[in-house]
This record gives structure tokens, sequence and C-alpha cells, in this order.
């Protein structure tokens, strides 16, 4: 499985956070609702984490996937409700970035 991360942040013409957070009991909710409805659709994907951010960016997700068309379903349904803009990136391990740096210096000598 490929990791993506999926970095969104609430759109101007949408509500705010706090106009989001003050309808839900729970803050946590706001979050967890459409990753359930991600997990629901789109079962092939593994969520690994959920983090809500200070910065250019209001939400991070990380999680997995088999391809990007999954990815793609992914943000598609993040953005869905059209509160939300997003990006998707592809995650590499650093270690697996390192060798294949590593094979490419080889190949130059």
């Amino acid at each position: 499985m490929k990791t993506y991360v999926l970095m969104s942040r609430l759109r101007l013409q949408g509500p705010s956070l706090i106009e989001v957070a003050s309808r839900m009991r729970d803050g946590e909710k706001i979050g967890r609702a459409w990753v359930d409805k991600a997990k629901e659709l789109v079962p092939e994907a593994n969520f690994v984490a959920h983090y809500a951010l200070l910065g250019g960016y209001d939400f991070m997700d990380i999680y997995e996937a088999p391809d990007e068309h999954t990815a793609a379903k992914i943000a598609m349904i993040g953005s869905a409700s059209g509160a939300f803009q997003g990006e998707t990136w592809t995650a590499i391990p650093d270690n697996h970035l390192m060798e294949i740096a590593r094979k490419m210096k080889e190949s130059e000598e």
C-alpha cells in the first residue's frame, strides 16, 4: 500500500471551524464524520492519523491506499461537502527515498 497525505482547509465561503465545532457536541466529531464516511465508501483505504493543524492548513489526514485512484476517491469524499478544499500528497518513507538515491548514485559511477 502507498501512503498519502490529505492536507485540507475550510473554504473561505464555508462555515468557520468555530461555527462547525459549535454545531457539534464534541469537536472530535468534525474530522471523524468524514473519515467514517470515507471508510464506509472506500474500505480498501487504511486511515493512519487525523490531525487538526495551526497554520496554512486546518487538517491533515494520513492514509494508505493501494493506488492513486483510491487516493482520489478519498480526496473527493473530503471535498464533496463543499466546506473543504484540499491537496493530496504522496508520501515516501525516507529510507525508501535514500535507497533510490543510493541506486541512482551507483548507476552514475
